[in-house]
C-alpha cells in the first residue's frame, strides 16, 4: 500500500509493517523533538528547585535558625527533585507525587497561618489535606487494581498492537 499507509501481510504481524521513509522520518523528528523541549524543561525545573534550595540554606546558615517551616521547604524542594527524576527516567509522572507535594505545602501554609486565620479556615485546610490523601489512596487503589497497559519502551498508553491496527 502507499499514500502513508502501513502494509501488513495477511498473517498481520508487526514485523511484517512498512512505512514510507518520509513519515517515519518526521516521526522520528516529532519524538525527538518533543523529547528534547521535555528534557530542558526538566533541566530547567531542576537547576531551579536546587537553587531555590540554596537560597532557602544559605538563609538559614546566615541567620543561625531552623524552624519545621524551613525543613518543610526543604522537604517539599527534595520531593520536586525527586520527581523531576522520576519524570526523567520513565517519561511519565505518578499522580500521587504532586498530590504529597500539596499535602506538605498546605500544611506549611497552616503552620505559618493558624494564628491568623479563623477555625472555619483552618478545618477547611485540614480537610483539603485530608481529600489530598484520600485522592492518594484512590490513585494507589486504581493503579494496583487498573493498571496502564506496557508500550515497548515502557511509557503507558497504546500498545504496540493497537497502533498497529487499522
Amino acid at each position: 500500500m502507499s499514500g502513508g499507509t502501513n502494509a501488513v501481510s495477511d498473517e498481520g504481524d508487526a514485523a511484517s509493517v512498512s512505512r514510507p521513509s518520509l513519515p517515519d522520518t518526521a516521526h522520528k523528528f516529532g519524538v525527538w523533538g518533543l523529547r528534547s523541549v521535555e528534557r530542558g524543561g526538566l533541566v530547567i525545573i531542576l537547576l531551579a528547585t536546587m537553587f531555590a534550595g540554596y537560597l532557602k540554606i544559605r538563609a538559614m546558615i546566615v541567620s543561625h535558625d531552623v524552624a519545621i517551616g524551613d525543613l518543610l521547604l526543604l522537604f517539599i524542594y527534595l520531593e520536586v527533585i525527586s520527581m523531576t527524576a522520576v519524570y526523567w527516567q520513565a517519561h511519565k509522572l505518578p499522580v500521587r507525587m504532586p498530590l504529597y507535594i500539596a499535602m506538605v505545602a498546605l500544611a506549611r501554609y497552616l503552620m505559618f497561618t493558624a494564628g491568623k486565620i479563623d477555625a472555619a479556615r483552618i478545618v477547611a485546610l485540614s480537610a483539603a489535606i485530608l481529600v489530598l490523601a484520600l485522592a492518594v489512596l484512590v490513585v494507589r487503589f486504581g493503579h494496583l487494581r487498573f493498571p496502564y497497559p506496557e508500550t515497548r519502551d515502557g511509557a503507558w498508553g497504546e500498545t504496540q498492537e493497537e497502533r498497529l491496527s487499522p
